[in-house]
């Protein structure tokens, strides 16, 4: 049995946009692909903002089920999708490396949360279906 691939959210500080996309893709798409999400640096705590819409949202407690971590706590991953670094890009080996070139709401209004919580969730399922389509991101079988 083949496993699903493993993939890996970054930005720096990893306490909102990458922690967003952790959340969504053990949601949406835990039947393709093994989510995870890290930074460059830590935070002492995810974005209260980010933590209290997507309990209003999709009743998702990040601060139960996650927390802020660093690129080496990571497993070895096939897909790393940045969210729009534009400084301190970590590079990490894989399969498939895309940015989903997501500015950061931190700070900003919750309409801006909302817009790239949104967003998040729109490129989730769009990876999610193209996990599904292409073999090419898939981890060898053994």
């Amino acid at each position: 049995m083949s496993q699903k691939p493993k993939v890996a959210f970054i930005c720096v500080h990893n306490s909102c946009r990458s922690q967003i996309a952790e959340a969504l893709g053990k949601l949406l798409a835990s039947d393709v692909f093994e989510s995870y999400s890290a930074g460059t640096e830590m935070m002492p705590q995810i974005n209260q903002d980010a933590v209290r819409l997507m309990k209003r949202l999709y009743g998702i407690d990040m601060e139960q089920t996650q927390r802020s971590k660093l690129l080496s706590e990571l497993p070895e991953v096939d897909i790393v999708i940045t969210m729009g670094c534009n400084v301190n890009c970590p590079n990490l080996p894989c399969k498939h490396r895309e940015d989903w070139g997501l500015d950061d709401p931190t700070g900003k209004s919750e309409v801006e949360y909302l817009n790239t919580i949104s967003a998040i969730e729109e490129k989730v399922l769009t990876l999610k279906s193209r996990a599904e389509q292409s073999g090419v991101w898939s981890p060898a079988t053994s």
